[in-house]
This record gives structure tokens, C-alpha cells and sequence, in this order.
């Protein structure tokens, strides 16, 4: 599935693999949410409810412009720098645009909507 993101009002693409997971988010869409900076790393933010794990890795290492879900937090994740192996992390996507990924790092509002 394609998406929208509008961050600080800036609209960039991404896409979301097939897991449940990703599939569960798309259930809340549209959302805006409210982020926070966790480690320089990643912008997280916390959804209206926790997501469905059916079938997710027990673990992910992820990359820079990841999408992702931390399911003992239930909060979902926006890499703007590597980071590190982290059990019940679960990769949702990515952003299309490489580019776009720095745009993550001072991010304070974050739209999502289906594309």
C-alpha cells in the first residue's frame, strides 16, 4: 500500500510491505500524530491503540526512512538515522523518497492517509 505522509506540513510518499501489522495501521488511517525524538534515531509516536503482530519477526535491524512498530511500547517508529537490532521491532514500510528521510529528524506533527 502507498501512502501519504505530510510531515510539518511537507507531503512525502511511502509504501507499507504486506504484514499484518501494516495492514492493522491502515485500519487508523487517516491519522496525525504528535512525535517525539527517542535516541536521535527515530521520531516515534504513539497510535490510538495497539497494532496487530500476527506473524511479525522476532526482531529487525532498521535503516534510515524505515516505518516501523515497537510492539512492547505500541508505538510506532520513524528512522531518520540506522538503528539498532531491536527485539519486537517490526519493520512497516519505508519512505519512497531518500531525500526525504532528514525531514524526519526535527519532525514534530506527522500525517498519515492512504495514497
Amino acid at each position: 500500500m502507498n501512502l501519504h505522509l505530510t510531515i510539518d506540513g511537507h507531503r512525502v510518499d511511502a509504501t507499507l510491505n504486506e504484514s499484518a501489522t501494516a495492514r492493522d495501521l491502515t485500519d487508523l488511517l487517516p491519522l496525525t500524530l504528535e512525535t517525539e525524538d527517542f535516541h536521535r534515531t527515530e521520531r516515534i509516536a504513539h497510535p490510538p491503540r495497539t497494532l496487530d503482530t500476527t506473524g511479525a519477526p522476532a526482531a529487525s535491524r532498521p535503516k534510515a526512512g524505515d516505518l516501523a512498530y515497537y510492539a512492547p511500547w505500541g508505538n510506532l517508529a520513524f528512522f531518520y538515522r540506522d538503528g539498532d537490532h531491536s527485539p519486537s521491532l517490526i519493520i512497516l514500510g519505508r519512505l519512497t523518497d531518500p531525500g526525504d528521510i532528514d525531514r524526519l529528524a526535527g519532525a514534530q506533527h506527522i500525517g498519515i492517509e492512504a495514497a
